[in-house]
């Protein structure tokens, strides 16, 4: 099958919630254009809050009452998910791709429908514990352990529907192998953002600190990058993804969340982006590297994918508070930005749309 035969396929594109946005909903919308989906089916759409892109598809979400009444929460909405999911209608197409990081797999399809699924990561609040709760109160940990083993039989009976399975790194590949007992293809997730688009200064920020970009959870990092950069005074961090907050030290700036222009100018005029986050594959440092930027990361996870050491970014041997404080001291001021940029293009919309596309060609 062409690639152009493979583009006129009646698809269909499933992610777990729209309400958010990260780079699990970047790669929904770029499975979108990619097939030109007939329809885009989800358990909550909240336009004002995930990308405008989504706007261009039709969107039919659940229609759970208690899923809509959380307000875009999702981290409660955990009891409800499962449910949503198992009572939406089975959905007829060629090929129906599902967006997962733990519930659109679970979406039912037709006799004949190619159900693909494009793994971001199997469920963390079943398999990765540890990392979810932190930052959770004990009752909410107590509640999860006794949901799990009823959402583990369902996740379980979800995987085993699928036709193919993709993992956007080999770490979360590993991760399939282990949970599922599923040899999963690996397909890096692309790298959307505009580099040429417009960049807008953000107020407060000067540029030449280093720049962390994520969602304020336990397993992200970022305090530990804060208690790091407290003891290195002459260094800077910016946060992006973190409200503003008086008892930050002086030399670190929350930002809260900003636009793609104010973005483009954070990743451009940054030293380096920073993470001690245990990534699945991790678009960050790869966005930043379409902008010329270098990347300094914890040695784990998806980061050993998408950088190229001594080109394209350095290492934290760790996520200790003394690993953090080396791996800034030692890092290097002479980057090649055209070297950094082609490490980036390996992550283009368009090798990832081929290779989704050859991999779908040859499954049906």
């Amino acid at each position: 099958m062409s690639a152009s035969s493979a583009r006129a396929l009646d698809a269909v594109v499933a992610h777990d919630y729209l309400t958010q946005r990260g780079g699990a909903e970047r790669v929904a919308l770029e499975v979108a254009r990619t097939f030109a989906a007939r329809d885009v089916v989800t358990s909550v759409y909240a336009p004002e809050r995930t990308f405008d892109g989504f706007a261009g598809f039709e969107v039919h979400e659940s229609r759970s009452r208690a899923l809509h009444r959380l307000n875009g929460d999702m981290r409660r909405a955990l009891p409800f998910l499962a449910g949503a999911w198992s009572r939406l209608p089975p959905i007829s197409a060629d090929v129906v791709v599902c967006s997962s990081s733990g519930w659109a797999h679970g979406v039912r399809t037709t006799a004949g429908t190619l159900k693909v699924v494009y793994c971001h990561n199997p469920a963390r609040w079943l398999y990765q514990r540890d990392d979810y709760v932190q930052g959770h109160p004990p009752a909410v940990r107590l509640a999860l352990q006794g949901l799990s083993p009823s959402l583990r039989r369902w996740d379980q009976r979800a995987a085993a529907t699928a036709d193919v399975y993709i993992a956007n790194s080999t770490s979360v590949a590993a991760r399939v192998h282990r949970v599922y007992g599923i040899d999963a293809e690996v397909i890096h997730p692309p790298v959307t953002i505009d580099v040429g688009g417009p960049q807008e200064p953000v107020a407060g920020v000067s540029p030449g600190a280093f720049l962390t970009v994520s969602r304020a959870r336990g397993y992200k990092g970022t305090q530990r990058l804060i208690a790091a950069f407290a003891g290195m005074p002459r260094q800077r961090l910016v946060i992006v993804g973190m409200p503003a907050a008086s008892d930050l030290p002086a030399n670190v700036v929350a930002v809260g969340q900003v636009s793609d222009s104010q973005l483009r100018w954070l990743y451009a005029g940054s030293r380096a982006l920073i993470s001690v986050s245990r990534e699945d594959f991790g678009l960050t440092p790869v966005e930043a590297g379409a902008l010329g930027t270098p990347a300094l990361l914890l040695r784990a996870g998806g980061f050993l994918d998408s950088t190229e050491e001594g080109v394209s970014g350095a290492f934290i041997e760790n996520e200790s508070v003394e690993a953090i404080t080396r791996a800034v001291g030692a890092f290097p001021d002479d980057w090649n930005p055209a070297a950094v940029q082609g490490n980036a293009a390996r992550f283009s919309p368009d090798a990832f749309g081929s290779r989704l596309r050859a991999v779908i060609a040859s499954a049906l």
